[in-house]
Order: structure tokens, then sequence, then C-alpha cells
């Protein structure tokens, strides 16, 4: 779209909003309800997420041509229909001459009137679009209405080089759709690389991320804008859809964003329980499932879980199961109880002894002569397993998994036991940043948040040492080092990849930090066959980081 007399002011609406994979219909119409809020508010134009229409990221759904051409169409047809109002800018997958892109089009005046291609695609942590797209050439910018508007996507501003053709070939204002996951420090980076490109070109940009929960990765939305001042004109809040209108003015420096809303970022803990929160609720909304089901040992693992469970999907949608076998105190019950009442949520009792005594008299014969070992343990934790498994069969609620990532690393858990689940909203999460997280939610109530206000954990669940309750007087650092040790030792080796060298010179002894390296090989297998989880830090387990099974190299 061009105009031989360019405005002197725009009003340039953003939507940050929380697709569905593969639901190119139910995508559209959460386009067309924005589109038509941004009408409402007198908007030039309207511009969505990375791939919104489509879904990010959709994997390897982007390879298969009934889903390619039927986004191809849908787009089409959506400009084709849309009427009077602001025009559109909005990714979606492309096929074109044999090619699959990952693209932003200008819907405006019943066609689609531009493409742009993502040049640099991602192929790190949990990004491997080179798998599936093919990577555009340099773009050139887009005219609208006579402002010539730079587009570049997501990873295309983390280097300079798309940015730079876009400056020079004229661009006066840098608009640029988002998919890009939540960790611990991204709100900072995304900030600093965007003021990085507005340095180096002069130009105000506008950051427009999505929100929202996909499998492991979650979405907090955050978008802003920056001006060619580095001043920030715009922030988005954080683990919320929003639509809003900015707007832009042409001054005699260039183009400015004189007009957004200025939304405070939660931060730390806060972020991270959000994150947690909202990846739990969308995993089971856009999933299907009528709520979920827990083991509530008493123990803070699964205390954090069931409160994050209750604010995420309500009270009414959250039932405890209480799992008791001789080995669990009275104190254990006590506090489940608690938790519980606290949280307003169902607990049930269902005593595991009878179907423990019956495995063990089934296998007597065959382990006669032999001390019990940890294979009895084992047949506890599986016991509950085959329960909370019965429970969802039977109801339907998934069944939430509660292992955190020191555990999971280390492999202090139970396949088919206490691993059973669907999903597990702290598995990226250290035992003491889970402690971190529960005294927060004591304090706190997350914004959305379904719980209660108050106390939902109770103290003695956190002031307690941690124990799996599998044998008499058991407690995890038994087998385990102090978590400040062993969270720290694990820090290094996973998020780092640092030597077992430089982990010892940290200052811990030199046999605990080989221990704790061995372990963290030999449970890749127990972590392929875990449940997915909401990824909050740099380097989660999976997606980020994929280590052989089969594997003997050790330092």
């Amino acid at each position: 779209m061009s105009t031989s007399n360019p405005p002197s002011s725009l009003r340039i609406a953003l939507a940050q909003l929380n697709p569905i994979v593969g639901d190119l219909a139910g995508n559209e119409k959460k386009l067309i309800e924005a589109r038509a809020k941004a009408a409402a508010e007198g908007a030039d134009l309207i511009v969505f997420p990375e791939l919104f229409l489509t879904g990010y990221p959709p994997e390897d759904l982007v390879l298969k041509p009934a889903f390619h051409n039927a986004a191809r169409a849908r787009a089409e047809a959506l400009a084709r229909t849309l009427g009077p109002g602001p025009a559109v800018l909005v990714g979606t997958v492309w096929p074109e001459n044999g090619a699959i892109y990952n693209a932003v089009l200008l819907l405006a005046d019943g066609e689609v009137a531009a493409v742009r291609h993502k040049v640099d695609l991602p192929n790190y942590g949990v990004f491997d679009e080179k798998r599936v797209f093919t990577a555009g050439a340099l773009p050139s910018p887009i005219s609208f209405r006579g402002v010539r508007i730079g587009v570049p996507i997501c990873e295309d501003i983390w280097k300079d080089e798309v940015t730079e053709c876009l400056a020079e070939c004229g661009t006066e204002i840098l608009l640029v759709p988002n998919g890009s996951p939540f960790d611990w420090k991204k709100p900072d980076v995304r900030l600093n690389v965007a003021i990085a490109r507005v340095t180096e070109t002069g130009l105000p940009l506008a950051y427009v991320n999505q929100v929202g929960g996909q499998d492991e990765l979650v979405f907090d939305g955050a978008s802003f804008v920056v001006n060619a001042d580095h001043r920030l004109a715009c922030q988005f809040p954080a683990w919320e859809e929003h639509v809003a209108l900015t707007e832009w003015t042409r001054t005699d420096a260039g183009w400015q964003c004189t007009s957004g809303p200025i939304h405070h970022l939660t931060e730390g803990d806060a972020a991270a329980y959000h994150a947690c929160v909202l990846g739990l609720r969308d995993y089971v909304e856009k999933n299907r499932f009528p709520g979920v089901v827990l083991g509530l040992s008493g123990g803070v693992d699964s205390a954090l879980v069931a409160a994050m469970a209750v604010d995420a999907l309500g009270a009414e949608r959250v039932h405890a199961i209480m799992m008791p076998y001789r080995y669990t105190s009275g104190q254990s019950i006590a506090d489940a109880e608690a938790c519980a009442k606290a949280l307003g949520i169902r607990l049930d009792t269902v005593p595991i002894e009878p179907a423990v005594n019956g495995f063990s008299a089934a296998l007597a014969g065959l382990f006669e002569g032999r001390a019990a070992d940890i294979t009895e343990e084992n047949i506890q934790s599986r016991t509950r397993g085959v329960i909370v498994m019965a429970i969802s069969n039977k109801f339907g609620a998934m069944v939430l998994t509660t292992g955190n990532k020191s555990e999971m690393s280390v492999g202090y858990a139970t396949l088919y036991g206490d691993m059973n689940g669907g999903f597990n909203p702290v598995k990226d999460l250290y035992k003491l940043e889970v402690y971190r997280l529960a005294r927060w939610r004591n304090a706190h109530v997350p914004k959305g948040g379904l719980g209660p206000t108050g106390e939902v954990i109770p103290d003695s669940i956190i002031t307690r040492p941690p124990t799996a309750e599998l044998r008499e007087n058991q407690t995890d650092q038994d087998s385990l080092p102090p978590y400040d040790v062993l969270d720290d030792i694990l820090a290094c080796l996973v998020e780092r990849e640092m030597p077992v060298s430089d982990v010892i010179a940290r200052g811990h002894p030199e046999d605990v930090v080989r221990k704790v390296e061995r372990l963290l090989y030999l449970a890749e297998y127990k972590r392929r066959q875990a449940a997915p989880g909401v990824k909050i830090s740099s380097r989660n387990f999976g997606r980020d980081r994929r280590y052989p099974i089969t594997n003997r190299f050790r330092e």
C-alpha cells in the first residue's frame, strides 16, 4: 500500500495473543476479534506475533502438505473477506515455489498485499527451524500508506544483518513479530537486543511477542516499543493476552511512538511462578482435559504443584490423593490434609499396603533368599503410580507428576511410579527454587490466579527435611548431597557445561562432583521417559539438552 502523501501520524495496534498450534480456524477467530477491537479504536494497522495464524512452534507439522497448503489457503481467504478496517500484519507458514517459509503477510484492500520471509532461522536450544523452513532473502521494507515499514521476524533482530539491510533500504519503522519463549533472563536479554538494533539503525522498534503455553514452552508476551532515542515508549503486561493501540508521529528526527500503555513486569520468582501456572493451564485447556489429579505426599514438591494447579484451573478441577504406607509419617498425613484444606481441593486417601503386600506375596518365591533393597522401595512408588493412573482413567483427569529438576538430574525418581503423569509444572525448577516459589506463593497470589490468599503451603512442609518415605527414617540427604551443594553442582554441569575440574575449583569435594556427574549421565534414560513440563531455565532437559543414553564418556 502506498500513497503520494505520506501521513504525519499512524495508529498501530499490537496484538499480544495466545494461539493454538494447528487451530487455523480458532486463531483466525482471535485475529478477527482483535482487529475489530483495534478498528473501534481507530487503528490503521494491527500487528500479530510470529506464525500467529498457524500457531508457534508448529514443528514438523510444517512439512505436512495438507497443513502448509491449508495455512496459505486460509490466509488468502482471510485477506479477501476481512472488509473495511485496519490492515493486518500476521505471521504464518507460507509455501511458495516449492519452498516453505516462516513468513509475515500484509493483508490489506482485499488481498495479500506483501509477503516477507524470515531470514535467520534459529537452530539452537529449543529451535530447529532449519529443519522445516527455507531461509528467506534479505528483505526490503513494505510500503504502507507511504511509510516504509521493516518487518524482521524474531531471530532476524538478534544479529544486525537484516535490520542493517532494512535501514539501508530506507526503512522508517521496525515492526518485529516474535515467538520468543520465556526463561529467567529472557526479558532483559530481549530488551538489550532491541536497543542494540535501534542504536545501529537509528529506527524505532515495536516488539510483538505471543503469550501462552505450547507443550514445554511458555511465552510471556511482554511486548514493547523502543524509540530511536532508546526510550521505552510502550510496555505490555506479561502472562496475559493484550491488544492495545500505539500512536506514532512523524518528526524531523523520524518516527516516534508517542503513546502506548506502560505496565510493570513481574521478575524473578514471581515470573517463574507465573510461567509454571500459565504453562500448566494452557496444557490442560488446549488438550481439553477436564481437570488434574496428583499424589499429595505432604512434601514441598507436590504441595507446590497443587497450589499451581489451583491457581491455573480452580480448586474444583484439582483432585489430590494421599497414598500412605507404613513408612508414611503422621506429620506427612497432617501436612497433606492441611495443604488440601488451605487450597480448597478434594483429598482422598488410598492406603497402598494391601497392594504392596500383594506384589510382595507374588514375588516372594522369586526373591527368596535376597535381602530387601531399592526394589521394595520402587514397588511402593509404582503402586502409587498405578493408583493415580487408574483414577485418571476412570474419571478423565490428567495426572500431574511432581518431580523437580534436582531429582530428575540424578535419577532420584521411579519410572512408572512417581514419574507417572501427563505434565509436570515444576520439571525445570531445582529443589531450592521449589522452596523459594513455595514461600513466594504463601505471600502472593499470581495475577489471574484462581487460588486463595494466605498460606496455602503449610510452613511445616517447607521447613521439614525432605524425604521420599520409602523406608524407615529416610531423608533425601541419605543418598544425595545437601540441596544447596547439589543444585550448584548441577547448575554448573547442566546449564553451563563446566568442566568437572572447574566445578571442583568452586570448593565442592571431588568425590561429590564426580558422583553427581555420574548420576547425571546415568539418569538420561529416565528423563527420556519423563512427562513434558514447563521450561523456564536457559537449558531444560529435553528440547535444550539432548544427550545420548548410551554414553561412556566421562571426564
